[in-house]
């Protein structure tokens, strides 16, 4: 059942079966004239059926309910066609649009993991095992970007949009000044550590990220609504924890590669991960596909601090200490 975590926002916890993460904090925000939703859930019948029951529950009239995705990953973006029904508007950042739109965004970041050392032993395995592929969006939806700077207006809150790069590109937050309320999807997370990922040679998005994290720590808040887990109360204490976590994960990648070169799937494969798995060779195929994202954002981050060197090697890019 929906909870009030403010005054007229309610959250609904959807679930995300087999999936580490376990849920997802979709909210509504109640308004006389309109509604606005921030994120949807994945599109799948276990999240379909308790989103229904708790929008029914809340009486809330789709036709009068706008849409706010904070990124476009599938547990954030899937039920949207679903939400507005292709008639109320899905707001969500221009870079993130710009993903979903482009054709070859599967294929490209598989060339990017196989050139980094992912097992060419059908890889095309990963692709579709990931939940972004399998429930993402089907349906139309009336894509509205949101840029930084930008006001939703619902009742008498006046959200500010705050782009956030890292998670993904177009990664945004709803910050309402007055309240001293940020929904910040997936940038900040009270019990576990959002998933930075770089697929693509170009982006440092770790960097953006901690970027992010600094602009964020300037505002004034009193209460985050994340898009997984706990609410935060304290985000100034959360957003140094998270600072200090990615400066000793990049420490730990310096460490792992001494004074010799390898791929990012091997240095992926050293690091330690919080999973309850005995080793790295029992990880699932999907999990082996996040720590190698994880580990070429920080290889990124050291690469563009001018920490690391690369070097291709007939097709496998290879990293080594400067």
């Amino acid at each position: 059942m929906p909870r009030e975590v403010a005054p007229g926002i309610f959250q609904i916890e959807l679930p995300l079966p087999r999936n580490p993460l376990r849920s997802m904090n979709s909210y509504i925000v109640t308004g006389e004239d309109r509604n606005l939703m921030v994120d949807t859930g994945m599109n799948r019948s276990e999240c379909i059926e308790v989103l229904d029951q708790g929008l029914a529950s809340l009486d809330i009239d789709l036709s009068k309910t706008d849409v706010f995705v904070t990124h476009l990953h599938a547990d954030h973006l899937g039920l949207a066609p679903h939400v507005s029904q292709g008639r109320t508007s899905v707001h969500m950042g221009p870079a993130d649009i710009e993903n979903i739109n482009e054709r070859d965004y599967w294929s490209r970041m598989l060339s990017f993991a196989l050139k980094n050392g992912f097992p060419a032993v059908d890889p095309q395995e990963a692709i579709r095992k990931h939940p972004g592929f399998k429930y993402g969006p089907l349906g139309p939806m009336n894509l509205t970007p949101a840029n930084d700077g930008d006001i939703i207006i619902v009742g008498d809150r006046r959200f500010k949009v705050v782009h956030t790069p890292g998670h993904t590109r177009g990664h945004n937050c709803l910050y309402e000044e007055d309240e001293k309320l940020l929904l910040s999807g997936d940038h900040i997370l009270g019990d576990i550590t959002p998933n930075i990922s770089n697929w693509d040679g170009e982006e440092d998005p770790l960097s953006d990220y901690l970027f992010s994290l600094k602009l964020v720590r300037e505002l004034e808040i009193d209460l985050v609504l994340p898009g997984h887990r706990s609410l935060i109360r304290d985000p100034v204490r959360r957003i140094d924890e998270l600072i200090e976590h990615h400066r000793e994960r990049a420490h730990e990648v310096l460490d792992i590669m001494g004074t010799g070169a390898m791929n990012g799937f091997s240095i992926a494969s050293r690091m330690t991960w919080d999973l309850s798995y005995k080793s790295f060779e029992e990880f699932p195929i999907m999990q082996k596909w996040f720590a190698l994202g994880e580990a070429l954002a920080h290889i990124r981050l050291l690469e563009s601090n001018e920490r690391l060197l690369k070097e291709d090697r007939e097709g496998i890019v290879f990293y080594r200490n400067r």
